[in-house]
């Protein structure tokens, strides 16, 4: 057994794909009727509807197409996102708990429709979803869950251990979900989307947008594009319109392995009740079976050494499959709103022409999924039965305001903690393929040895709002831990909200 993580980030789904699709960087200014920023689900599933409506849609992506939060998910295409409906019940009543179960089938269903109109191949698979626990303490939680369901109306309910392929104390089901390979689904879509003659531009930054009756929206590059309507699909909103996404989101990290087993668990999806989370899935490789193992949540750019995280997924890997052998580790970058609700529909009532989608609390396959027709039927001014579950424009008391105080409290302390910091290595101590924060002339900077020995040395302050950001040693990268932004070794924006890149320092 290969006891070895992989050197690198590397998710399992872009790599077992048989060809990478390109497209050009923005070279000119142009006009369009939609101009969609992100290349993720929610971005090229909306673009791929709306192009069925008859708008003439660009697509702008800062980096690769599906190398965001789509290429380094989990892929579980369901409606059991933990142990949410009695909490949903509580927060917001029965109808909207009902209407987020709907419209969550139906992004399932979706996505079940499209496969087959593209035709792609994409190990798609129906499988129920299993919550699962080891805790006796939760068994109370699980049964009012259980009871949510049943209010609600879910296919599914409390199961026996027998249903179960380990031992648990207790564990609960939503019957008849799915779950794929979400690359050779999207890059089909892709495909067919540009064949239609759709535009889809990589490498090319939205940095702003000047709103209007025909907005702009302006790149790096210095080029713009000029449409009726903008939508903010890129993770984290580009465009904030005043709408503070920033102070009412947070987001989180959590980490992936793909592993190799000689008795794979062949069928169900499986999620537990307690923390540290720990999420398991099969996939087929080639001719074989192997197994998705997820788990750890932090939030990004706080807690433990990044590279422990992967150490204790492999740990627990072993634990489950005695002879797992690492294939592939990679983590993923969410963003979570106040109350648990994604975000999507026009960001403020002032500018109905702009929107977003986002906030999807590592759901996004069916949250990004069935956005496309929110943000569809919001353009087409047509009514929506989801369309005030998922608006922007919300804010609820309850948990709403006490989240809000306790996030940004948080930033706050972030941004003290990083500013008083007097801590730092010289440069010429880290070694090869180590980074870290450093002092240059006596003040705070990151640097990074890369295994030629270079030295890349940057200015920790965010360009978004003026946090320091930590080194992630897990994955190579400057976090920031107030708004989560991200940056390579060179400082190169890799997440938003920051547009613009760390500050270079000479060595």
């Amino acid at each position: 057994m290969d006891n070895q993580l992989p050197r690198f980030p590397e998710p399992f789904w872009r790599k077992n794909v048989s060809a990478e699709l390109e497209f050009p960087k923005l070279s000119e200014d142009l006009t369009c009727d939609v101009c969609i920023v992100g290349g993720g689900i929610a971005g090229i599933t909306t673009a791929y509807v709306l192009q069925k409506e008859g708008f003439d849609v660009v697509v702008l992506e800062a980096g690769r197409l599906l190398n965001g939060t789509t290429g380094h998910t989990t892929a579980k295409i369901t409606s059991q996102h933990g142990l949410i409906y009695d909490e949903y019940i509580s927060h917001f009543g029965e109808e909207k708990a009902r209407r987020y179960y709907e419209a969550n089938e139906e992004g399932l269903k979706m996505i079940e429709s499209f496969i087959s109109e593209l035709g792609v191949d994409c190990g798609f698979s129906r499988q129920d979803a299993f919550v699962w626990t080891n805790e006796r303490k939760k068994l109370d939680q699980l049964k009012k869950e259980d009871e949510a369901y049943r209010k609600l109306g879910i296919d599914g309910g409390l199961v026996d251990e027998s249903e179960l392929p380990f031992p648990a104390e207790g564990a609960i089901v939503i019957r008849n979900q799915a779950q794929f390979n979400p690359v050779p689904y999207l890059q089909a879509m892709a495909a067919s989307f540009t064949d239609k003659g759709g535009r889809i531009f990589e490498n090319t930054t939205a940095n702003g947008v000047d709103p209007g009756d025909s907005p702009k929206v302006n790149t790096r590059s210095g080029y713009s594009v000029t449409c009726r309507h903008v939508v903010a699909a890129s993770h984290f909103p580009f465009y904030d319109g005043s709408a503070l996404f920033f102070a009412r989101m947070h987001a989180e990290r959590s980490y992936s392995l793909a592993v190799r087993t000689s008795k794979p668990m062949e069928t169900g999806m499986y999620i537990n009740a307690e923390d540290p989370k720990r999420s398991i899935r099969s996939s087929p490789m080639g001719d074989e079976t192997i197994m998705i193992i997820g788990g750890e949540r932090h939030k990004t750019g706080q807690g433990i050494d990044t590279s422990r995280h992967y150490d204790d997924l492999a740990f627990y890997s072993r634990e489950v499959f005695p002879d797992a052998e690492v294939l592939y580790r990679w983590a993923s970058h969410d963003w979570i709103t106040m109350d648990k609700m994604p975000y999507i529909g026009p960001v403020r009532e002032k500018y109905g022409n702009i929107l977003a989608a986002t906030g999807f609390h590592k759901w996004g396959m069916t949250n990004g999924t069935i956005a496309a027709r929110v943000i569809r039927d919001a353009i087409q001014e047509n009514e929506h039965p989801y369309r005030e579950l998922y608006s922007p424009q919300r804010l609820k008391a309850d948990p709403s305001f006490r989240e809000f105080v306790k996030e940004n409290a948080n930033v706050a302390k972030e941004l003290i903690k990083g500013k008083i910091e007097l801590n730092g290595r010289d440069p010429e101590d880290l070694q090869n393929d180590q980074g870290g924060v450093v002092r240059v002339n006596g003040k705070r900077a990151g640097a990074y040895r890369d295994h030629d020995g270079k030295l890349h040395i940057v200015d920790t302050t965010c360009r978004h709002m003026g946090c320091e950001v930590e080194w992630n040693d897990g994955d190579r990268t400057w976090d920031c831990p107030c708004h989560a932004s991200r940056y390579k070794v060179d400082g190169t924006v890799v997440e938003g909200p920051a547009t613009e890149p760390l500050k270079r320092i000479e060595p």
